[in-house]
């Protein structure tokens, strides 16, 4: 009884200081719903200090008997060390990948998004108490270093977590991953099996299901858990852990002898609180973002969000540029827009106009001085990263996916290619400290750009795209010249086709990064409140 005692005033107590939690949106789109044929997946890094360092790990040969560690505070949005918390066999051989808090890429074109949604409490595993031992993150590198598909990184994540134990690492949350290939996209949802598992006990540490995106859909994945009903004998669409029914049997959650089929979202989700079925800003971001996709459909603003379809063949096919555009996005156009607020308006020569300093990003401290209630945007400002990443089959090995990346803010970043087949970032991509500004940061100049945009919204926004406008177009277009003479030089000489994307991942960094310096001094100079009265 006591031990029992001691466990639930952890948990209470973790939950207590976990706070307010981070949230991410991500976007799929099947081959034949995206405008070039080519499979997207998308995500964005919602928590301010979430590791953005875009670095390449390379793989390697392995020997016999060695082990690969395991970590935790992988995505350092915790101001702390990265711990080493266990280690597993290390495969024989490893292939190279994209690191950030939530690694996305690796050699062979697999790309991964992530968005937590939350467990019931009593699936909830616990540092440093809990036996489990995988992050979502640690699973993430595992499948990249391992696997060149969806299905084979769903099969290796589920056997992994199933043996050493998922520990959630955002609010000790459940998990979704959306990953793709150049041939189709699957959702991955995955739960914790409570904090008196262990591996001895010859249950599984973890229970996942996946579900395969429809080619020609789309599907919004937003902290809420989108895989209803789950049909493992449909091989083609779904994968499932074998006992993934089971916990909600033990809990009497669910009774099979009901007739009422399993529900995996409604069995295991919390019905009320801030991550759960019911949340405000999970169903403002489905509402906005199914509506765009869809708007001869008529959605209801207020719907739960297990009546939303899990994923809906949009009005017209989605090129790159739009799935960055719904990243962006802040409601735009409907009830929830924030920018559209009555209290942004302020009588001027007798007439209601809108203050320049309105912003559809407003601060929690506007907010509060301007009574303003908060809607949850798509894109936010405490966001570390986000990325569109277009797979496509057929394609060279180093050029089958292009991962469009951004520093800091959807809305106000610039949208930079890195092949699938680069080898080096730029060292300024890699350099960050969260206590000290540098301009030798290339995440410090994005942060400071939204930073100064949103002091006079409107004119600086305006300034931020005449310089985003035409150097993304330009990014588009290098690409499908690199695209082209990439396919031609990797026939010949598969080394120089590598050497050809990563010089110009790097040409790219290099180009936004000065473009966004000298935007900062542009904004500096011309809203600096010095000329303001």
């Amino acid at each position: 009884m006591q031990a029992k005692h001691t466990i639930v005033s952890s948990v209470l107590g973790v939950m207590l200081l976990a706070g307010a939690a981070s949230a991410c949106t991500d976007v799929v789109v099947g081959a034949k719903a995206s405008a070039d044929g080519s499979v997207i997946t998308s995500h964005t890094a919602d928590g301010a200090f979430y590791d953005a360092q875009v670095r390449f790990i390379p793989g390697g040969k392995h020997a016999d008997g060695e082990m690969a560690p395991v970590f935790w505070n992988i995505t350092n949005d915790e101001s702390a060390e990265i711990t080493k918390i266990g280690e597993i066999p290390q495969a024989p051989e490893t292939y190279g990948y994209f690191h950030v808090g939530y690694p996305f890429m690796n050699e062979y074109g697999l790309a991964i998004g992530e968005s937590t949604f939350a467990q019931k409490v009593e699936m909830k595993t616990f540092r440093p108490d809990a036996r489990a031992i995988l992050t979502i993150e640690q699973l993430e590198i595992f499948a990249l270093q391992r696997t060149k598909t969806a299905r084979e990184a769903i099969a290796l994540i589920g056997s992994l977590a199933e043996k050493y134990g998922f520990l959630g690492s955002c609010d000790f949350e459940g998990e979704s991953l959306t990953i793709a290939d150049g041939k189709e996209a699957w959702l991955f949802e995955i739960r914790s099996a409570g904090m008196m598992w262990t591996p001895e006990s010859g249950k599984p540490g973890a229970y996942w299901v996946a579900q395969r995106v429809p080619d020609d859909m789309v599907l919004i994945t937003c902290n809420v858990a989108r895989i209803q009903e789950v049909h493992p004998e449909d091989t083609d669409n779904f994968m499932a852990s074998k006992d993934y029914r089971q916990f909600a049997i033990d809990m009497g959650w669910w009774n099979p002898a009901s007739g009422a089929p399993f529900n995996w979202a409604k069995a295991y989700a919390p019905y009320t609180g801030g991550w759960a079925l019911s949340s405000d800003w999970v169903r403002n971001r489905l509402y906005s973002l199914y509506r765009r996709l869809d708007p001869d459909r008529e959605w209801d603003p207020l719907a739960e969000a297990t009546s939303y379809p899990f994923a809906v063949k949009p009005g017209k096919k989605l090129s790159v540029q739009e799935v960055q555009a719904m990243l962006r996005s802040h409601h735009d156009g409907t009830q929830f827009d924030m920018y559209d607020a009555d209290e942004w308006f302020i009588r001027k020569d007798g007439k209601l106009v809108k203050s320049p300093l309105a912003s559809p990003f407003p601060t929690r401290d506007m907010r509060a001085l301007l009574k303003m209630n908060y809607s949850r945007p798509v894109s936010v400002i405490n966001c570390a990263y986000s990325f569109v990443a277009q797979a496509r089959d057929g394609m060279p090995k180093p050029l089958s996916t292009i991962l469009w990346f951004g520093f800091d803010a959807p809305h106000t970043t610039c949208y930079v290619p890195i092949y699938c087949g680069a080898t080096d970032t730029k060292a300024s991509w890699r350099q960050f400290d969260r206590d000290s500004y540098t301009p030798e940061s290339a995440q410090w100049t994005f942060m400071l750009a939204d930073d100064l945009v949103l002091k006079r919204y409107a004119e600086a926004m305006a300034d931020l795209e005449a310089v985003r406008a035409p150097l993304e177009k330009s990014f588009f277009d290098e690409t499908a010249r690199i695209d082209k003479e990439g396919a031609e030089l990797y026939k010949r000489d598969p080394a120089a086709a590598t050497q050809m994307v990563t010089s110009f991942t790097l040409d790219c960094m290099d180009k936004a990064e000065k473009a966004w310096h000298q935007l900062n001094r542009t904004l500096i100079t011309k809203y600096i409140n010095n000329k303001k009265s």
